[in-house]
């Protein structure tokens, strides 16, 4: 055995204990200080796994038509007891997964070009980023998509590199034959483009990336090269990312009759970006200006790596690996591969309705910062790369110039940020403060509601409220239990025990329609920055058996009455 042999496999031991101990140390700490259900973005997704099989109408149908179902599936056997539900902690252990892969993944794709020492340093940049290491400790989709993304082109650099070996080569031997590194490529894109639809894009230039290799090498020919092999597993890759989203739209079909819901639908990034827009406001930074966008997307890149006077630093160091990476193309082409976050984020906040908002420019705000985590790897890579770079002049300084300049950039970042808290943490709390105030003021009133009766409530919203009283879904209808939603509207005291209704959901709408028939209001309250909460008794259910008095059978007065109630 090798040296290098010995080294990568000593290295394959130590980098997930390394891991390991670092995504439990800071989950805890994070878990002990609340923190980790800030995004309601998170609570969201933990809400869609679990309502797959605790809902009225269990089944996958549950997993919605918006958000891609990956996270949710890989979710679902860790909340499946229910302390692990709503203390948000089984939800946080596939990204905790996700972030050790991606911290081992990380280091070999820079081992498999690079020496041991410059992989380190790269993992290192990875691993010690504040902002991946509070988002690994929540339900977001962020950790898991960075390890599809870094994985697939893992693979993808290991899949040219047995096509095309290079000698002399500072870099590992491939540890996969060609054609099952393209097969295990497969497996990991089709991961990712069922996370994010970032992952439907690089898909398609990664797949793409791989024929060109492919076509290059077999119009080279020579002997031994397994062409049946290759081309069977070439077939299956790309088959294998077209089906992922062909499933997604027919998923989308089956339960709202339009494949494309999860791109203009009511629920979308668009709808939402319309009802959030009042007749008059500015556009958002970078709306149909790709400049800007770009300008936005790479300070937000930034914030995340730090936000003190190291950032042009660290920016100048990734821009220089970068630099070495198009000119030493066919060594390090797959480095660049990761930069794709860029132009897509570019057109996405110009062309997609998705707006970043940072808080040092225009309009001074925290929305989809987190965003800007996507180009952690290649900085990550670049730097790593540019290291290697500069170590060449000077080799006998590499193995200690490389991982201080590593540990200082992530310290720097860290320490510097305001008391020393990541961006996306700030974010989250930021965006998190008004909400969680209507969830806890709610759940109040949810505690008091006998355990046996049944809710009426749109949970597109505030679904935190329920998760904090360990109200099991089962309980609730709402609209994702068809069978029973549409009839609910029409008569929401006929079909539950208690409804909540928030000020211009559908549920308030519902109750305003058949003039709050059969209700008798329980409390109401406003808390600071969100609309009006409402909570309601039914008059007609007893037992969970439907009663209508006589008097309720024709309108009366009382529905007014409680309606100019609740406007006052």
């Amino acid at each position: 055995m090798t040296p290098e042999e010995r080294g990568y496999r000593l290295d394959m031991v130590l980098l997930p204990i390394f891991g390991v101990l670092l995504a439990a140390y800071c989950f805890g700490i994070y878990l002990v200080n609340g923190q980790t259900l800030l995004y309601g973005d998170a609570v969201a997704h933990i809400n869609i796994a679990r309502r797959v099989f605790d809902s009225r109408d269990p089944g996958l149908l549950q997993l919605g038509t918006v958000w891609l179902p990956f996270p949710h599936v890989v979710t679902i056997p860790f909340i499946v007891i229910d302390w692990f539900w709503y203390t948000g902690v089984g939800a946080s252990v596939p990204s905790m997964a996700a972030f050790i892969l991606g911290i081992i993944g990380m280091y070999r794709l820079i081992r498999g070009r690079l020496p041991r020492v410059i992989a380190w340093a790269g993992a290192a940049v990875y691993a010690l980023n504040p902002s991946l290491l509070y988002m690994q400790s929540t339900a977001m989709t962020e950790p898991i998509f960075l390890a599809t993304l870094v994985w697939a082109i893992m693979y993808l650099d290991e899949f040219a590199r047995g096509l095309f070996p290079r000698e002399n080569s500072p870099g590992l031997a491939p540890r996969l034959p060609a054609w099952r590194a393209l097969e295990r490529c497969g497996m990991v894109l089709a991961a990712g483009i069922m996370t994010r639809y970032d992952g439907w894009v690089f898909a398609f230039v990664i797949g793409m990336s791989a024929v060109t290799l492919l076509v290059r090498r077999l119009m080279r020919g020579g002997e031994n090269l397994q062409r049946g092999r290759l081309l069977r597993s070439m077939a299956s890759l790309l088959l294998l990312c077209a089906l992922m989203p062909i499933l997604w739209l027919a998923h989308n079909y089956a339960i709202s009759r339009h494949p494309l819901d999860w791109y203009d639908g009511p629920y979308s990034a668009k709808a939402i970006e319309q009802r959030t827009t009042h007749p008059g406001d500015p556009p958002y930074p970078g709306e149909n200006n790709m400049r800007v966008a770009s300008l936005y997307f790479l300070k937000a890149a930034k914030l995340n790596m730090s936000e003190n006077g190291s950032q042009p630093w660290i920016f100048a160091f990734a821009g220089a690996g970068a630099i070495f990476a198009v000119f030493r193309f066919a060594e390090f082409g797959a480095f660049l591969l990761l930069w794709m976050p860029l132009p897509f984020y570019a057109y996405a906040i110009a062309y997609g309705s998705v707006p970043i908002f940072i808080p040092t420019w225009w309009p001074f705000s925290y929305y989809n910062v987190r965003y800007g985590l996507e180009m952690l790897p290649a900085f990550a890579a670049s730097i790593a790369l540019a290291g290697w770079a500069g170590s060449k002049v000077k080799p006998r300084t590499a193995a200690s110039i490389v991982p201080a300049l590593a540990v200082w950039f992530v310290g720097l970042g860290y320490l510097s940020s305001t008391r020393a808290i990541p961006i996306c943490q700030r974010e989250a709390r930021v965006n998190a403060r008004t909400r969680l105030d209507l969830e806890y003021r709610l759940a109040r009133d949810l505690v008091k509601m006998p355990r046996n009766s049944t809710l009426m409530m749109y949970t597109g919203e505030y679904v935190g409220a329920l998760q904090i009283c360990d109200v099991h879904l089962n309980r609730v209808v709402n609209e994702t239990t068809q069978t029973t939603w549409d009839a609910a509207q029409s008569a929401p005291a006929a079909v539950a025990d208690y409804i909540i209704a928030v000020k211009g959901d559908p549920v308030w709408d519902a109750l305003k329609a058949t003039n709050y028939k059969g209700v008798e209001l329980m409390d109401a309250f406003v808390t600071p920055g969100k609309p009006m909460v409402a909570v309601y008794h039914s008059k007609w259910r007893v037992d969970g058996k439907v009663v209508v008095p006589a008097r309720d059978l024709t309108l009366s007065s009382t529905g007014e009455k409680q309606g100019a109630a609740i406007k006052k």
